[in-house]
């Protein structure tokens, strides 16, 4: 099922701050009115069924399930898990709920999308610190950078990975690429570890992320930043080695790491690394092609759309073209609101793009990296 849209609601992206030598590229305004109309449905969509946009209590409720699912998948394997028989189910267990604490709270709360309240979404955001990763680091990677330019080579961090890999046809070719897609997947595997160990640090003391300049940590985001990687080291690492022998204790890091890491990254690489997806690039005078709520469209695909049990599981990133259009709208409308989107994309033209399984969307992204790594890849 292929369709593509263009829209955003409410509130456009979040203003790019950078330093005065980097230049961004800017897009057109949309003058084809299919972004006012989307707006529109979606109000009356709020309006007639007096749903509110954020503070719902399908979301609150959604929160306590998965911190007590985390805490009791926790407190199971350090300290309950005679044999590896029950601590090998258990570590998946405690892995899932990692990834489900940051696919659904902190995910709303980066995104202002938990809460009208501005400091209930930082303490949703504040999350990511707990299970391992930095809230202030994400907010500029993902939320500014990722959802201002997503798949545009040199601007979406999120699509550079160095000479790792190849993920925008724009990128060099390396001649290890030739095999990304059988290594990459194994690589996932090393991501979340890499990122709470080391990558955030590298990226503070740096003060950049990739090719962009961010402003280092300071006052309380700094404090933040120190707590919240203490924190989690010590639930992770610390607290279990005075229960267990150090070298039990790291292989369960790895394993819990590595199934954790390779979700996250398979989850967010369907939305953009995939066939379907565009890789737009603006022109020589920095302008991008099409209108930015367009461009989310273009650069976006879901996957398994009619799976509510997947769609709990991962916060609704299943439609992500529904959360880079309406990112502060709370997470459990994006089923409803993918109908208004489809319509309307429908009534206008508009193509939506959209695989019917996880399975097809991981297919494509297996087809994507093979498809980058030859030597002359068709890029459609």
């Amino acid at each position: 099922m292929l369709l593509r849209t263009d829209l955003a609601h409410a509130h456009p992206p979040t203003p790019v701050i950078v330093a005065a030598s980097e230049q961004r590229p800017k897009f057109p305004k949309d003058e084809a009115g299919f972004l006012s109309e989307l707006r529109r449905r979606t109000d009356d969509y709020f309006a007639k069924t007096g749903k509110s946009e954020r503070d719902c209590w399908q979301m609150y409720l959604k929160t306590a399930v998965i911190l007590a699912w985390l805490a009791s998948s926790y407190a199971l394997l350090v300290f309950a898990a005679p044999t590896v028989w029950l601590a090998a189910p258990l570590s998946i267990s405690l892995a899932l709920a990692i990834s489900a604490v940051g696919f659904s709270v902190q995910h709303d709360g980066s995104h202002h999308a938990y809460s009208r309240y501005d400091w209930v979404n930082r303490l949703a955001a504040l999350s990511l610190d707990l299970i391992g990763a930095s809230s202030y680091l994400w907010r500029w990677k993902h939320v500014v950078f990722h959802h201002t330019y997503p798949n545009v080579a040199g601007q979406d961090a999120d699509i550079d990975v160095g000479v790792v890999a190849r993920l925008a046809p724009q990128q060099r070719r390396r001649w290890a690429h030739r095999w990304q897609h059988v290594y990459l997947w194994f690589l996932y595997a090393l991501t979340a570890s890499v990122w709470h160990l080391f990558g955030d640090f590298k990226d503070v003391i740096a003060g950049s992320i990739r090719n962009h300049k961010i402003p280092r940590p300071k006052g309380w985001e700094l404090v933040t930043f120190i707590v919240g990687k203490f924190v989690s080291i010590s639930l992770l690492l610390g607290i279990p080695m005075l229960v267990h022998s150090w070298w039990v204790v790291l292989i369960f890091y790895v394993a819990v790491t590595a199934v954790l890491g390779v979700v996250l990254t398979v989850v967010f690489q369907l939305a953009h690394c995939v066939e379907e997806a565009e890789f737009p690039q603006p022109t020589a005078g920095g302008r991008m092609e099409d209108a930015w709520a367009i461009h989310q469209v273009q650069t976006t695909v879901d996957f398994s759309r009619k799976n509510r049990v997947l769609c709990w599981l991962l916060g609704g990133l299943n439609f992500q073209v529904v959360h880079h259009l309406f990112p502060n709208v709370c997470h459990v409308h994006y089923p409803a609101l993918s109908r208004v989107v489809d319509e309307t994309c429908h009534e206008f033209g508009v193509r939506y793009s959209a695989h019917r399984s996880f399975l097809a969307g991981v297919a494509s992204h297996f087809r994507w990296l093979r498809r980058l790594g030859r030597p002359e890849p068709e890029i459609a």
